[in-house]
């Protein structure tokens, strides 16, 4: 799918943090960090990011026409070792097109370049100074511009939809992968890519998995039926839990959900820009700590959305970041008994000024199937 956004605006936000840290040039080698910039979406590339705007994509063959078209306002260079005999990764076509020409400190992504490849760009450049460049494209792509967030809407939309329906036919007997293959087709029907990570289907007491992944077993009477799964669209992702009970529920499911759920009000009211990451995970996860849970609640709050299921910033006790507007992330207390079952309750969320907008929508009552 072609996408709309202004990739030339992406790139002068990484010119600027280039310019703060007095860097003239940067090679960006991680795939997703190439599409956030300039929209090629291939297996092999690397995006070189120069202060004078003179852009290059390098790519090989097999992409040469899909990089014409997906990134058409970047110079580019195709490689075709084939007919030269020579293969080198193309972040060094990039590097050697650096030579000469004025460059003398240039930033990389050492999060992903291999000591290979670094020392192939410094033999291709001995004179020009390589310098990490750290996360920084990762930090610009925590803000989601009106492209992004309309993406985002629309994974969350159609997961909100599949789920509706694939409900409709949930039954005794069926089995955890059943119900998974429902889901991401359904998905699909609606438009998205695909699922955006393997579906978590969790039954009975594979609930108090957290990251169960489905198995044959079928559902039963009873059963808490744990289900992690979202769309995704343009790339982007959703991120949604929500847990069921199959038939009736008996009085500790019912006392286990109203406490994940008052968690997760919790956390969705403690949202807002300016907010520490940390300090959400703790409104959160007090509550579950005050009704004597806490060792049952056994991994972070969430996590931001885009073109990553995980991507910065994290909500954790251990957490740095602060909350700005426009940053989607998702709020997923959980409680897990070892043997019984367990729930989680997740929903991705857009950060506002005020607070933070659900684009997750499934009711969040407990619902039996």
């Amino acid at each position: 799918m072609p996408s709309e956004a202004n990739h030339t605006v992406r790139r002068d936000r990484l010119r600027v943090l280039l310019a703060q840290r007095d860097i003239d040039a940067a090679v960006v080698t991680r795939l997703v960090n190439v599409r956030y910039l300039c929209g090629f979406t291939g297996s092999n590339g690397a995006l070189v990011v120069r202060e004078d705007g003179a852009d290059l994509l390098v790519t090989d063959g097999r992409y040469a026409d899909q990089a014409a078209a997906e990134a058409p306002d970047v110079e580019l260079l195709v490689d075709y070792p084939a007919r030269t005999g020579v293969r080198l990764p193309v972040a060094v076509h990039g590097v050697k097109r650096l030579v000469g020409s004025g460059e003398r400190r240039v930033g990389f992504e050492d999060h992903d370049v291999t000591v290979r490849l670094y020392q192939a760009m410094t033999q291709a450049a001995p004179d020009i100074a390589f310098t990490s460049i750290e996360q920084g494209v990762e930090q610009l792509r925590m803000v989601k511009d009106d492209v992004e967030i309309a993406f985002l809407r629309q994974a969350c939309e159609i997961s909100d939809q599949a789920l509706a329906d694939v409900l409709k036919t949930v039954r005794e007997g069926m089995t955890e992968r059943d119900l998974a293959r429902k889901l991401d087709a359904r998905m699909r029907e609606y438009g998205a890519d695909g699922p955006g990570f393997p579906t978590i289907v969790a039954s009975g007491p594979h609930s108090a998995i957290p990251h169960h992944q489905p198995t044959d077993r079928q559902l039963r009477h009873g059963d808490f039926v744990k289900i992690d799964f979202g769309a995704r669209y343009a790339g982007y992702h959703a991120d949604e839990t929500r847990t069921f009970v199959l038939g009736a529920a008996a009085d500790w499911q019912r006392e286990i959900y109203q406490l994940v759920a008052a968690a997760q009000l919790a956390g969705r009211e403690a949202l807002r820009d300016g907010a520490s990451a940390r300090d959400v995970d703790a409104a959160s996860r007090q509550v579950i700590a005050d009704a004597g849970y806490a060792e049952r609640f056994t991994h972070g709050l969430g996590h931001g959305v885009g073109l990553e299921i995980h991507e910065d910033p994290f909500l954790g006790y251990s957490a740095t970041a602060t909350l700005a507007d426009r940053i989607p992330v998702t709020v997923e207390p959980g409680v897990y008994l070892p043997g019984r079952g367990g729930v989680r309750i997740e929903d991705t969320l857009l950060v506002g000024v005020e607070g933070a907008e659900s684009l997750t929508r499934t009711d969040r009552d407990l619902a039996l199937l």
